[in-house]
């Protein structure tokens, strides 16, 4: 199933660039980068509103800079603990467990401060094209690939695979690169599959017929 898995993917790999910038968050560029990008996703949702439009681009973009400063913090402590304990392996397994545990920790409480933001001026239906603007419309692209291949999925199937596809995007919003943002659909993207092939669909079969009938 990979070959489907970089199918889905190749349309949004394209044309798209890292979000972590290689410079803190306090550079200019960086946030003139992020900035544009946050105006990017508000345009495409056609508020209106400009007042409530700049509002929340300003939310989004502080978003990127905040994700990117609790990032670059990990990085640097990945990097000292690598020097540091480069003889020890233990230890620095140990060592790089703990900033990964912590770094979740910080994301997780990012990410729901985040949403209290955009909810309070948003919809939910608004605050989930922001969520797929952030990442590159993986969602709503994957599950209609999905739909179109299989028209006949039961209502609990189809329910199901939405709710992995939204858990990962959830995850994807928060990494730092468009690579590591399209793994998160990948790692799930692998478990419906799974899911597919245990009800008695032969995945290599569905999409050999798929291109078939797109004339691919």
């Amino acid at each position: 199933m990979k070959r489907l898995q970089y199918l889905f993917l190749a349309g949004c790999m394209l044309a798209t660039a890292p979000v972590v910038a290689q410079s803190a968050g306090a550079d200019t560029a960086y946030v003139r980068v992020v900035t544009q990008r946050a105006d990017k996703i508000v345009a495409s949702m056609n508020m209106g509103n400009t007042a409530v439009s700049t509002q929340v681009r300003d939310i989004i973009a502080q978003q990127y800079q905040d994700l990117n400063k609790i990032q670059m913090e990990r990085d640097t402590q990945v990097k000292a603990a690598k020097e540091e304990l480069k003889d020890n392996k233990p230890a620095l397994d140990t060592r790089l467990q703990g900033i990964e545990d912590a770094t979740n920790k910080k994301l997780d409480a990012l990410h729901q401060a985040y949403l209290a933001k955009l909810s309070a001026k948003l919809n939910p239906a608004q605050v989930d094209q922001v969520k797929d603007g952030m990442t590159y419309g993986v969602l709503p692209l994957t599950y209609g690939v999905y739909m179109d291949m299989l028209p006949n999925l039961t209502q609990q199937q189809k329910a199901q695979m939405m709710a992995w596809l939204v858990e990962a995007r959830e995850h994807a919003m928060d990494a730092g690169s468009s690579e590591k943002k399209h793994a998160w659909f990948g790692k799930y993207k692998g478990r419906i599959n799974n899911y597919l092939s245990a009800a008695g669909y032969n995945m290599k079969e569905v999409e050999a017929d798929w291109k078939k009938r797109k004339g691919m």
